[in-house]
């Protein structure tokens, strides 16, 4: 993954794939990335199907969650950390944001599902290192 996940090998910037981020850990298709260039950015595109990518903050923190559809692009992304949303009137964090842009297609709560991807990658990557 490199160039925001450009698969052409090489992104608008010139950054070859497989630079911008760095992986920090894997458990199973959860991929936790770190963006190089300062600022949690969240990869737009991804070569390996059914990958969800958790991008770690310049802290160490679970920022966000991304999911892509058929075509390799992002089509969801879940915010844990950062700006609250109003969904419905009510402030929301954690919350989803649905397009591939961010939020062209609304921000709505979490669902069932949402909740038990959001579970099982927070305790896989606030456990990583214990065995």
């Amino acid at each position: 993954m490199g160039g925001r996940g450009a698969s052409s090998g090489m992104s608008k910037q010139g950054k070859k794939y497989g630079t911008e981020y760095e992986t920090l850990h894997i458990d199973g298709n959860i991929k936790f990335v770190r963006y190089k260039g300062g600022n949690a950015k969240t990869p737009m595109e991804t070569m390996t199907k059914g990958r969800i990518y958790g991008t770690i903050s310049e802290t160490g923190a679970l920022k966000s969650l991304t999911f892509y559809d058929s075509s390799n692009k992002r089509n969801k992304q879940i915010d844990l950390e950062g700006r609250v949303h109003l969904v419905n009137g009510i402030r929301t964090l954690p919350h989803t944001h649905k397009g591939y842009n961010h939020d062209e297609l609304g921000t709505t709560g979490l669902s069932k599902k949402d909740i038990r991807i959001v579970v099982k990658a927070v305790n896989s990557w606030y456990n990583r290192g214990k065995k």
